[in-house]
């Protein structure tokens, strides 16, 4: 069997990753700004009014900073690129969030679309925020996309910043003939019988299918065994689009995202990519619910705290193994939290979820160790 290619994708962005991880402190600061780009932050240009408000922030923070009045006006051309960046329509990325990092004396501007931003936030400081990016590739991992039909099968790789597809399955016809039997006016295969033919080529059909199926399951195994998946999502068309899952192995079942309608044969990867990204979101409103309610039951015994400052405390002791920030709190500690979770190398999950948000006063944590 021909090897399979690494599902790891090394990509354009991986590099400016990498790129921004390499600059080392300097005294020419560096605007970073992560901006949530969801339908909700578009509606009526939510995201440009708070975004103006954070530039007046930062401008007023940078006036505290030991900087020269070079230094200063540099930061602030800087925050304003940023801001017409995204005042402009045609500059923001079909995506649910974008990364900004710009620092004119280090002839530094780069934008990244991203699937998820935790919070919009916006800060200025001697090295760019990566820290998100570098959690968001780790936590994301990869989701594979199958799309099915009988004839064959297409495989795509969801990555948080890329999609690639990878070499597919295409049914070998049997000696009982093709897949697609010819059919005459009537309704009837050509040289059969109203019955016995008729039956035999629906019988023939369905082994053939289930045989493709067969195979791309053991394809799905054999792909989750190079490089573990962290979640599976089908596609299809009509009564068939689910009709893989039944074949797979018994423990790949708790990775399905869920089944889409997706045409196999003219599905683009830009469509698989959204199918997956909007699955995930789902999923992520379990995942907020769940570590809500496991604070709620860690606080008696110690393993959890409650409140901005209880939370702060426990992160200044790098006791924090799950940070929970309100998503749509305001306290002005939360953003700092979230970067220090994310510098600890802690779990960030950034509650939006109503149910979820009544169980955290706008930060808590799930610990490493009770002290």
């Amino acid at each position: 069997m021909t090897a399979l290619p690494s599902l790891g994708i090394e990509g354009a962005v991986a590099e400016t990753v990498r790129r921004l991880a390499r600059l080392a402190p300097s005294p020419d600061p560096v605007v970073s700004c992560y901006l949530k780009l969801e339908p909700r932050d578009k509606s009526r240009g939510k995201y440009l009014i708070k975004m103006k408000n954070r530039v007046r922030d930062a401008l007023a923070a940078a006036a505290q900073l030991p900087l020269d009045h070079a230094q200063r006006e540099a930061v602030a051309g800087d925050l304003r690129r940023v801001q017409q960046f995204l005042e402009e329509p045609a500059s923001l990325p079909a995506a649910r969030g974008i990364a900004l990092f710009a620092s004119s004396a280090r002839g530094l501007f780069e934008a990244i679309p991203l699937p998820h931003v935790h919070r919009s936030r916006l800060a200025v400081r001697p090295v760019p925020l990566i820290g998100e990016l570098v959690a968001l590739e780790e936590e994301f991992g990869t989701i594979l996309a199958v799309a099915c039909d009988r004839t064959g099968a297409r495989f795509f790789s969801v990555t948080a910043f890329e999609v690639a597809e990878l070499p597919g399955l295409e049914l070998q016809a049997s000696s009982a003939g093709k897949v697609h039997g010819r059919r005459t006016g009537g309704g009837r295969a050509a040289g059969g019988g109203a019955g016995a033919g008729e039956r035999h080529y629906h019988q023939r059909i369905r082994e053939e299918k289930h045989r493709l199926y067969a195979a791309v399951a053991d394809r799905v195994f054999q792909l989750h065994v190079e490089r573990p998946l962290v979640g599976l999502v089908v596609a299809g068309i009509g009564v068939d689009a689910a009709g893989l899952l039944p074949h797979l192995h018994s423990y790949l079942h708790d990775l399905v995202l869920g089944v889409v309608k997706l045409n196999p044969k003219t599905v683009t990867p830009a469509q698989v990519r959204e199918a997956a990204l909007a699955l995930r979101d789902q999923r992520e409103v379990a995942w907020e619910r769940a570590h809500a309610a496991a604070v709620q039951d860690g606080l008696a015994a110690g393993w959890a705290v409650n409140g901005v400052e209880a939370t702060l405390r426990a992160l200044a002791r790098g006791q924090v193994r799950t940070l929970l920030a309100d998503g749509l709190g305001d306290d002005p500690g939360i953003d700092e939290a979230i970067e220090e979770a994310l510098a600890q190398r802690a779990q960030v999950d950034v509650l939006y979820d109503e149910r979820a948000r009544r169980a955290v006063d706008e930060l808590s944590a799930l610990l490493r160790f009770r002290r």
